[in-house]
C-alpha cells in the first residue's frame, strides 16, 4: 500500500482476513525475528493491549509465511471493534523483520432515535434492542436491530413492516448516530386459511379448529387473534398432526406451509398435508407378563382389533391415563416400580397394525427414605404426618398421589407446583421418594365492607392458619405470632356502628394428640343487634367439635361431631313468631357431619367431588312433658325456653375439566327443619331464608341464609323464614391467573332454588331461576373476593315484579 513497502497479501476466508508475507529476494518460508512494530489507522485501543492480545512482541521469532500473522488478524476480528485490519512488513534487514499494524476502528454509538413510532412503542423497543452509548456500530449490529424490529411488529400483525437503520457518521470524532426509521404500514390479518391434502379426510372447519392460535379474521373469531405468528403456527401444526394420528393416519405430515399477500393486501395461509394411509389396531399379544394374565391386561387396555389406530390412546392406556386406569398404574400400585412396557409392531396386514407388548415386571420396590424439599412455613412433623408412602412400606403410586392431595389440602403450598421425584435403586429393590413443595402465605387479614339486612356493615378479621400453641410462651417464636404446628385461630369483629355488632373467636387443632388425624375445635361468638331505641337481641354461643378421618367406605370420608349452645336474650323485641318481647331462649344441640372430599386443589379445582350429610338435633324436651302440656300452654316464653327441633341438610358438588383449564362445576343442596311435636311447632329461630349473596355474617334472628344470586337477600322466603329449601347450580369457570399469590378466574353460572314453609307446600320443581357472570380473586392474605352480576328470571314472593339484574359481592366463601 505504501511506497518502498512490500504489501502483505490479505486473504479473506469466511469473513476473516488472513495474510502471507512475501519478499522476492528471500526464502518463502523463512524465520524472522521481529525488530519493531508500529501502529497506524484510527484505533484508540492501547498498543500494548493489542500486542498482548495477539501474542506478538519485539524479539519474537515468526515464520513468513506462517500461522502467527493470520492468527493475530483472526484474534483481532473476534473483538468486533474494527472495520479493517491489515498487517504490513515495512522492511527486512537480514533475518530481522519490521511490522506495521493498520487498524480502522468501528465508530462508537453516540445516540440513536426512532422515527414513525408511538412513544409507548419506542419505550418498549428501547429496552428490547439494548443499545448502549459507546458501543461499537457495525453492519451486524444494524442488521440485528432491523430484524428484531421487523419480528416485533410482525407478531403484532404488521406483516408488511419496513425498517431502515440509517447511520450518520462523524469522521472527526469517529462516532455515529443511528436513526431507526420504521414504517409499520397497515395491520394485516389472516383472511383465509387454505388446506391442501392428498385425501381430504376432514372438513376444513374441523382442521381450522385445531389451529388454536392461528385464526381467520371474521365474526366467528371475534374474540380470537387473527395475526400471523410463526411460533404459534408451529405449535398449531403439531395439533393438526395430532388430529390425523389420533384418527389412524400415523404417517401424516405437513409437507409445506406458505403465506402470501393477495391483491387486497390481505394474508392467505396455505397448509399442505400428506395424510398417508389410515391404519387400525390389529392383534395385540403380551410378552413377559406373570403377575397378571393377558385377559386382565387386555380388559384394562380396552383396545380391540379393528379400532382406529391411535398412538396417543395406546400410550395413555399403557402409561398415563388421568384417572390412573392404565397398565403402568396397575403394576405400580402393587409395588412394581421397575415395571416397563414396550409396544413393538410385528407386522401390518390390510392396514391393521399387529402389536407385541413386551413387559418387564421387575421386582417389587420398598420405600427407603422419604423427604420433602421447599417447605419453609410449617414444622416437619406437620407435613410428614400427611405422608402415605412411609419408609418400609411397599411402593404404591396411589399413596404418592394421595400424599400430594393431603399436602395441598393443608393450604400451605402452591398447588400448581407440587412435585415428586422417586429415586429408585434397582440393585437393592428400594426407592427414595422426594416430594417438592413451594411454600406460600396462608394467614389472612380481612378488611371488609358489605351491604346486608338494609345496612352497611364493616368487618375486620385475622386468620392464623399455621398457629402453634406449643410455642405461645416462647418469645422468640412471635413473628408476628408463634407458628409452625398447623393449628388455626380466627378472630373476627363486625359492626355498622350502632345497630349491629358481632365478635367471634375460634380455634382448631387438626391432629389432637399428634398421633392420629382427629381434630378438635372450639368457637365462641357474640352478636348484639339493636332495632329501635331500647329494642335489641343479644346472641351468645359456644361450640365444641371433634372430627375423625375414616377408612370406610374409602379414606376420603370424614365425620365430625359438635356440641353447641346458643342463648338468645331479648329486650323489647317485637315479632309475630312469639308473644313475649322480653326474655330469653336457649338452643342446646348436637350436630354431626358425614362428608367425602376428593378435591385436589381447593382454590381452583379441576376435578374431584365433595358431598356432605348434616344433622342437627336438640333434645326432645316435649317427650318429657305431660301429653297436653303444650296444648294448654299460653306462655311462649315457657314454650321456647329451650328450642326443640331437628335439622337435616344434604349437598353435593362435582368438578370436571372440559378442556385444559376450562372447568364445569355442578352443585345441589337441600335442607329441612323439623319438629318432634306438632303442638310445639317449628322454632322461631334456625329457619331458612333463600336469596341473595349468602353473607350470613350479616344475618339477624339466628336465621340461616341460603345464597341464590339474582334475587335480593331472603326475598324468596316468607318474612318469618321457611322450613324447607332446594337449590341447584351449574357453573363454568376459566382461570385468568393461577399465580398462587393472586388466583383469578371468571365464571358463567345458572342456578335455581326456592323455599317452602311446610311439607304440604313442598314442590321440588317450583324453582326460582337465575343466570349471570362473575369473577373471583383469591389472595392468601385476604382470602376469596368476588363480584357477580346475576339476572333473576322469576317474580319475587308475593309480587308480580321480576327480580331482574342484581349485583352481589362475595367475601370469604364459594358457591
Amino acid at each position: 500500500m505504501r511506497k518502498n513497502y512490500f504489501k502483505i497479501l490479505v486473504i479473506l476466508i469466511l469473513g476473516i482476513h488472513s495474510i502471507s508475507l512475501s519478499q522476492s529476494n528471500n526464502d518463502m518460508n523463512s524465520q524472522y525475528m521481529i525488530g519493531g512494530i508500529i501502529f497506524s489507522g484510527n484505533s484508540t485501543v492501547e498498543s500494548n493491549n493489542i500486542l498482548s492480545l495477539i501474542n506478538l512482541k519485539v524479539g519474537d521469532n515468526i515464520f513468513v509465511p506462517g500461522e502467527e500473522i493470520p492468527n493475530a488478524i483472526q484474534t483481532l476480528w473476534k473483538q468486533k471493534l474494527f472495520s479493517d485490519i491489515q498487517i504490513f512488513q515495512t522492511k527486512i534487514e537480514g533475518n530481522i523483520i519490521f511490522l506495521e499494524i493498520y487498524l480502522n476502528q468501528l465508530p462508537k454509538l453516540e445516540k440513536f432515535q426512532f422515527k414513525g413510532l408511538k412513544k409507548s412503542e419506542i419505550d418498549k423497543l428501547r429496552d428490547e434492542i439494548n443499545l448502549v452509548r459507546g458501543n461499537s456500530v457495525s453492519e451486524q449490529i444494524k442488521k440485528k436491530i432491523k430484524n428484531h424490529i421487523i419480528k416485533y411488529f410482525r407478531e403484532k400483525g404488521f406483516f408488511n413492516v419496513n425498517c431502515d437503520v440509517i447511520e450518520n457518521y462523524n469522521k472527526n470524532l469517529n462516532k455515529s448516530t443511528l436513526i431507526i426509521d420504521v414504517k409499520k404500514n397497515e395491520r394485516m390479518k389472516i383472511k383465509e386459511i387454505i388446506f391442501k391434502s392428498d385425501k381430504s379426510s376432514f372438513k376444513n372447519g374441523k382442521l381450522k379448529r385445531q389451529l388454536k392460535n392461528t385464526k381467520e379474521k371474521g365474526i366467528k373469531n371475534i374474540f380470537s387473534s387473527s395475526k400471523y405468528i410463526e411460533s404459534d403456527l408451529e405449535e398449531d401444526l403439531q395439533n393438526l398432526i395430532s388430529l390425523y394420528r389420533e384418527n389412524g393416519f400415523r404417517d401424516a405430515q405437513i409437507t409445506n406451509h406458505s403465506i402470501i399477500i393477495n391483491e387486497k393486501n390481505e394474508l392467505e395461509l396455505t397448509i399442505n398435508i400428506l395424510e398417508g394411509e389410515k391404519y387400525f389396531f390389529g392383534d395385540i399379544n403380551w410378552i413377559g407378563n406373570s403377575k397378571y394374565n393377558s385377559e386382565k391386561l387386555n380388559e384394562l387396555l380396552s383396545v380391540k382389533s379393528g379400532e382406529i389406530f391411535d398412538q396417543k390412546l395406546l400410550e395413555e392406556r399403557l402409561y398415563m391415563s388421568r384417572n390412573g386406569n392404565d397398565i403402568s398404574s396397575l403394576y405400580m400400585d402393587d409395588g412394581y416400580l421397575f415395571f416397563q412396557a414396550n409396544p413393538i409392531e410385528t407386522g401390518i396386514e390390510d392396514q391393521k397394525i399387529n402389536l407385541e407388548i413386551r413387559l418387564s415386571e421387575g421386582k417389587r420396590a420398598v420405600v427407603n427414605n422419604v423427604s420433602v424439599t421447599g417447605n419453609t412455613k410449617v414444622k416437619d412433623h406437620v407435613i410428614m404426618r400427611e405422608v402415605r408412602s412411609l419408609p418400609g412400606s411397599m411402593f404404591k403410586r396411589s399413596d404418592i398421589i394421595r400424599t400430594q392431595e393431603e399436602f395441598n389440602r393443608l393450604g400451605y403450598f402452591n398447588p400448581e407446583s407440587l412435585g415428586v421425584n422417586p429415586i429408585p435403586d434397582p440393585e437393592t429393590g428400594t426407592v427414595d421418594i422426594e416430594y417438592s413443595v413451594e411454600s406460600k402465605s396462608s394467614d389472612q387479614l380481612e378488611l371488609q365492607g358489605g351491604w346486608g339486612n338494609g345496612m352497611v356493615v364493616g368487618a375486620f378479621s385475622v386468620v392464623f392458619n399455621n398457629f402453634s400453641t406449643k410455642n405461645f410462651f416462647k418469645k422468640e417464636s412471635w413473628s408476628p405470632m408463634p407458628h409452625g404446628d398447623g393449628q388455626k385461630i380466627r378472630l373476627r369483629a363486625a359492626s355498622n356502628g350502632t345497630y349491629y355488632q358481632n365478635y367471634s373467636l375460634s380455634f382448631e387443632e387438626p391432629w389432637m394428640g399428634g398421633a392420629k388425624p382427629n381434630s378438635f375445635s372450639v368457637s365462641l361468638w357474640k352478636t348484639i343487634q339493636s332495632f329501635t331505641e331500647g329494642s335489641k337481641m343479644d346472641i351468645s354461643g359456644l361450640s365444641i367439635g371433634f372430627g375423625k378421618r375414616l377408612n370406610w367406605p374409602d379414606d376420603y370420608f370424614t365425620i365430625s361431631h359438635s356440641l353447641n349452645f346458643q342463648r338468645y336474650n331479648l329486650e323489647d323485641y317485637q315479632t309475630s313468631l312469639f308473644d313475649f318481647s322480653d326474655g330469653f331462649s336457649n338452643n342446646i344441640n348436637y350436630a354431626t357431619t358425614f362428608s367425602r372430599n376428593s378435591i385436589f386443589n381447593p382454590i381452583y379445582p379441576r376435578n374431584g367431588s365433595k358431598f356432605s350429610i348434616y344433622f342437627e338435633l336438640t333434645p326432645p324436651y316435649s317427650l318429657f312433658k305431660e301429653k297436653n302440656y303444650y296444648e294448654n300452654l299460653t306462655d311462649d316464653q315457657e314454650r321456647y325456653r329451650f328450642l326443640e327441633y331437628n335439622k337435616f341438610k344434604f349437598d353435593g358438588t362435582w368438578y370436571n375439566s372440559i378442556f385444559g383449564d376450562l372447568v364445569i362445576r355442578t352443585h345441589f343442596e337441600l335442607g329441612f327443619l323439623g319438629t318432634y311435636n306438632k303442638t310445639v311447632g317449628l322454632p322461631p329461630f334456625e329457619r331458612f331464608f333463600v336469596g341473595g349473596d349468602g353473607l350470613s355474617g350479616y344475618s339477624i334472628d339466628g336465621r340461616e341464609i341460603i345464597a341464590l344470586r339474582g334475587y335480593p337477600n331472603g326475598s324468596l322466603s316468607s318474612d318469618s323464614g321457611d322450613a324447607l329449601y332446594n337449590k341447584y347450580n351449574i357453573e363454568l369457570r376459566y382461570p385468568v391467573s393461577l399465580n398462587p399469590n393472586s388466583t383469578i378466574y371468571a365464571l358463567l353460572f345458572t342456578e335455581a332454588g326456592n323455599s317452602w314453609s311446610n311439607y304440604n307446600n313442598y314442590n321440588p320443581f317450583e324453582l326460582k331461576r337465575s343466570a349471570g357472570l362473575g369473577i373471583r380473586i383469591f389472595m392468601p392474605m385476604f382470602g376469596l373476593l368476588g363480584l357477580d352480576f346475576a339476572h333473576g328470571f322469576d317474580n319475587l314472593n308475593n309480587s308480580t315484579i321480576k327480580s331482574g339484574w342484581q349485583t352481589h359481592f362475595i367475601i370469604g366463601q364459594q358457591f
